[in-house]
């Protein structure tokens, strides 16, 4: 698939559990930060969003832990969005290990947007997104 973001990372001591694998809840930090880096490249600025009144919030996670992750390990996340319906957004989101292009974590993330509180269909976002 040609709209397929990839953004690379690098496991942090830090971010290991008593196993000295990856914390399961750090795998969501990484998906977070793939799904804003993937607006931006659409020109959709998260941050600006949120000035400008809109807020694209997480409405429900779906995560499957495939393997883990170790301190050092380099790592991509592969992150594109589809429709769902008119309101909700799916990020499709994949981790894969670097080294033997091992899947770690296939993640399917359901957003909605909000305007001054109140849910909207995301017209301008799902346009940037080619979704529309």
């Amino acid at each position: 698939m040609d709209n397929i973001f990839k953004l690379e990372f690098t496991v942090r001591d830090y971010e290991l559990d008593l196993q000295g694998i990856v914390n399961n809840a750090v795998y969501q930090n990484y998906l977070e930060h793939a799904r804003h880096e993937f607006l931006k490249s659409k020109g959709l600025d998260f941050n600006q969003l949120h000035i400008d009144g809109y807020d694209a919030v997480v409405i429900r996670s779906e995560v499957d832990y495939k393997k883990s992750l170790k301190s050092g390990d380099t790592f991509f996340v592969e992150t594109y969005a589809s429709r769902e319906s008119r309101l909700k957004i799916i990020f499709h989101q994949k981790i894969i290990r670097t080294s033997d292009q091992a899947l770690i974590i296939d993640a399917k993330i359901f957003a909605a947007c909000i305007h001054n509180n109140r849910p909207i269909e995301p017209i301008f976002i799902l346009e940037k997104l080619g979704l529309v």
